[in-house]
């Protein structure tokens, strides 16, 4: 089956292109190498992995609750419409809710992959195009695995989300290669991996917890990676040029809150959108949701140096000041764990 036919809504229209323009650089001074960036691309190399074989995909889901999530992750939970819904009806939007954030994590990956491509051209020093070819190869494998849990066991998924593709496009078409750090390494890798962790914690299908779990082993390392890279450029930055790239950080992250309104799914299952919209835009437990989506890259804008007023304002008025103290390497430490105790569990 030809992949578009697996879409819930017309996906042709959400194809573009982005015009580039930017430099590639070469690096002639192979031995000078900053020893966090060297020690990250050895474990960047030591961590490779096959989806094909790390992964039982031999496992089904069940399609009343895929990934075997909680009724409270559908993010219209305790809403009129939600009790208006007949279980078959709720078996069919706990699917295409779960399908749709799935497919936003593929998409997002593909965006993932192109960026880092753009990393090794532009990024000036020799360590970090190491460290980021072994990242072209993780986001290839990430696109691989969310592409065969949607297409082969859900049987369904939906275009980009237009929040996602502008903030995409934003940062591929930016010619300075620390925004595409910035704008992927910190910002969309930073949401995704607290995305991924409600799904791996609180998932009772164990295919759906293992391949989040197996995929942030990843993705930490790719935060890191951008934290060092730009924790080390950005003080070299006048205040202007700081000034701008905290009013990115801070755009994006409104747009990115934006983005679990799941509009798209409640017009494909024929639901009122406005309704429902306005549940989730009031409901105390989706703001808890969405702030706790921040928990990520509160700490590491605070630790590359991005913390002036204007930031540490919009982060208070968006109640996600609180997570700078977080720890994030505590936070990685765990994400490696967890993904071991899942290769533990199936005897590897």
């Amino acid at each position: 089956m030809s992949t578009t036919e697996r879409y819930a809504r017309p996906v042709a229209e959400t194809a573009w292109e982005i015009p580039s323009e930017f430099g590639t650089v070469f690096r002639w001074e192979y031995e000078e190498a900053r020893e966090p960036l060297l020690r990250l691309y050895e474990k960047g190399k030591n961590l490779q992995w096959n989806t094909n074989t790390r992964i039982d995909w031999s496992q089904d889901l069940d399609p009343e609750n895929p990934q075997g999530l909680p009724d409270e992750s559908v993010s219209i939970f305790g809403s009129q419409v939600w009790g208006r819904l007949s279980p078959r009806e709720k078996a069919n939007a706990r699917r295409h809710l779960q399908a749709w954030q799935l497919s936003q994590f593929l998409h997002g990956e593909q965006g993932a992959l192109v960026c880092t491509a753009k990393i090794v051209q532009q990024v000036p020093s020799v360590d970090a195009k190491f460290y980021a070819a072994t990242q072209v190869m993780d986001e290839a494998r990430h696109v691989e695995t969310y592409k065969r849990l949607l297409h082969d066991k859900f049987e369904l998924a939906y275009p980009i989300t237009p929040t996602l593709k502008r903030l995409l496009n934003d940062v591929l078409s930016d010619s300075r290669w620390d925004m595409t750090y910035l704008g992927m390494q910190v910002l969309i890798e930073g949401l995704a991996l607290a995305a991924f962790a409600t799904i791996r914690d609180q998932a009772k299908n164990t295919l759906a917890a293992a391949v989040n779990a197996y995929v942030m082993q990843d993705e930490a390392r790719h935060v890191a990676f951008g934290r060092l890279a730009l924790r080390d450029y950005y003080p070299e930055l006048t205040q202007p040029e700081r000034d701008e790239r905290e009013e990115f950080a801070v755009e994006a992250c409104y747009l990115m809150r934006d983005r679990f309104l799941s509009e798209e799914v409640w017009e494909t299952l024929g639901l009122p959108v406005e309704e429902c919209v306005g549940y989730v835009e009031s409901s105390q437990l989706m703001r808890e949701f969405r702030s706790m989506l921040f928990s990520r890259i509160v700490p590491t804008i605070k630790d590359i140096g991005l913390w002036g007023p204007k930031i540490r304002r919009a982060y208070a008025n968006m109640g996600i000041l609180g997570f700078a103290e977080i720890d994030t390497q505590a936070l990685a430490e765990n994400d490696e764990r967890v993904a071991e105790e899942f290769d533990a569990r199936r005897g590897k």
